[in-house]
C-alpha cells in the first residue's frame, strides 16, 4: 500500500512539472521580438537612393531665364504723328526700337511727360494710362519696334491752363527709372490737374 502511494506521487509531480515548462515556453514564444528579413533592413537605403537621384533629375530641368526686358540704355524712341487728330488732340505713335544687340521684352506702359529739354524737368502732368487696349508682352529682336498710341490734347482747349513752351517728351520704357527724350515742340501747362496726354499700352509694330 506504501509502495503504491509513492508512484502515485512521483507521477503527480511529474505532470505538475510538464504542465509549468509548457507555460514557460509560451511566455518565450509571445514576447520574443521578430528578426528583421534582409529585404526590410536594405530598405531605407534604397529608398534614400531613389530620393537623391529624384532630386537631380529635377535640378537638371530648371528652365532658362527668358529676356530681359528692354531698358532705356539699348532703345531709341521716335513719335510718328500721321495718325491725325481730332476735337482739339494730335494722336501719334511713339515708337520705341531696340538698339542693342539681345533680345528684349517690352510690356506694358511707358511714362510720358513733356519736359524743357533732354536734361530739363517734366512740366506739367504726366501721361494717364489708356486701358482700352490690352497689355501684351512685345518681342523685340535687334533693330525691331513696338508701338505705343500716345495723344496730345492742346494746351489752348484749356482756359485756365499756364502755358509754358516745351521742347518734347521724356519717356521712361516700362518699369525703368532711366529715360528717352524724344524732340517734338509743344505747348504745355504747368498746372498738374491739366491732362493733356495719354498713353497706350505697347503692341508689335
Amino acid at each position: 500500500m506504501k509502495h503504491a502511494l509513492v508512484v502515485t506521487t512521483a507521477a503527480a509531480a511529474a505532470l505538475l512539472l510538464s504542465g509549468c515548462g509548457g507555460s514557460s515556453a509560451q511566455t518565450q514564444s509571445v514576447t520574443s521580438p521578430p528578426t528583421p528579413s534582409a529585404s526590410e533592413t536594405s530598405q531605407p537605403a534604397t529608398s534614400g537612393a531613389a530620393t537623391a537621384s529624384s532630386a537631380a533629375a529635377a535640378t537638371s530641368q530648371v528652365a532658362p531665364a527668358g529676356p530681359a526686358l528692354c531698358k532705356a540704355g539699348s532703345l531709341t524712341a521716335t513719335t510718328d504723328s500721321t495718325g491725325g487728330g481730332a476735337a482739339g488732340s494730335v494722336y501719334m505713335q511713339l515708337i520705341v526700337t531696340n538698339s542693342g544687340t539681345e533680345p528684349c521684352l517690352l510690356k506694358g506702359y511707358a511714362g510720358v511727360s513733356l519736359t524743357a529739354g533732354a536734361n530739363g524737368a517734366p512740366i506739367g502732368a504726366p501721361a494717364t494710362r489708356d486701358d482700352s487696349t490690352p497689355v501684351t508682352a512685345v518681342l523685340l529682336a535687334p533693330g525691331k519696334a513696338g508701338a505705343a498710341t500716345l495723344r496730345y490734347t492742346q494746351a489752348a482747349n484749356y482756359p485756365d491752363c499756364k502755358r509754358t513752351p516745351a521742347a518734347g517728351f521724356r519717356v521712361y520704357p516700362p518699369e525703368d527709372t532711366a529715360s528717352l527724350f524724344v524732340a517734338q515742340p509743344r505747348d504745355a501747362c504747368t498746372n498738374t490737374e491739366i491732362h493733356l496726354l495719354t498713353i497706350g499700352a505697347f503692341q508689335p509694330k
